[in-house]
Order: C-alpha cells, then structure tokens, then sequence
C-alpha cells in the first residue's frame, strides 16, 4: 500500500495511450484508474457493477441506452457521473479529457463486437502505474524522536 501522496497531474503525464487506464492505487477491492481519453469509446455495459467517473481535464459525454431510452449527460472539469449496472453506455470526448475511475478489481466489459480497430485498453486491462513521490521535503517523522 502506498503512503506517500499521489500527484494525479504526475501520473497522467506518465503515458500517452488513449482509452488505456492506470491504476494509481487501490481503495479496498476498488482501483482507483486514470485515462486519457479522446474519440468514441465502444458502447458497452458492466452487468456486476456500476462505474464511477470524475473528470480531471477536458470534456467528458457518456451516451446511455437503457432499454429504449438513450441520452446523453455531459461532465465538465470536475464533474462526477455513476453509470448504473447493465446500463449500455460509450464514452466519448471530442477535443480530449483526464478522467479518474473507481472501479472492483476484475471488472469486465460486455459490449458488441466492433468492425474497424477497437480503443486499446479496455477497462478490465487496466495497468499498475508506478509514479514517484512528489519532490519536496520528507514528511516528519512521528512526535518526540
């Protein structure tokens, strides 16, 4: 486990792949993932889980279909969405976006398959990402040494 801070701005400048997420650290049996993101994602549901999103940079849209009902939700910097379980949705951001992720360990995709190239890095492919300790002073050490 860590326990040094994380410097998401850091991590995020660490890779260049799009639709390929990182995991930063782990919260329980959540990871805690941050992609870079550009273009349309697959359409594609999660029928054991719902997926949480944060956008740290750009644009997000999520397109839902449930059933007969499609919308569409739009994240700003700083916004925050749930995708319910089993709700069909894909992803997309025209100029570009920093998204953070919580997600169980081992989450798998469900989406139709796809003529053409598909995005790299599916969800349930997401990496460990090995970011340094931020610079500066060493944190002080406990009281009365």
């Amino acid at each position: 486990m860590r326990d040094e801070p994380i410097e998401l701005a850091a991590a995020l400048a660490g890779f260049d792949q799009l639709w390929s997420p990182r995991i930063v650290t782990k919260v329980n049996d959540y990871d805690v993932r941050i992609a870079k993101v550009a273009g349309e994602h697959v359409w594609h549901t999660h029928d054991h889980t719902d997926e949480f999103f944060l956008v740290l940079d750009g644009e997000l849209r999520i397109a839902l279909r449930d059933g007969a009902d499609e919308r569409e939700v739009v994240l700003p910097p700083g916004a925050v969405f749930v995708v319910p379980r089993g709700v069909e949705h894909r992803p997309s951001s025209a100029r570009g976006a920093s998204i953070l992720m919580f997600e169980p360990r081992h989450v798998q995709c469900r989406g139709p398959a796809r003529a053409g190239p598909r995005p790299r890095g599916r969800h349930h492919r997401a990496r460990p990402l090995t970011v340094s300790a931020p610079p500066g002073p060493a944190p002080p050490g406990p009281a009365g040494r």
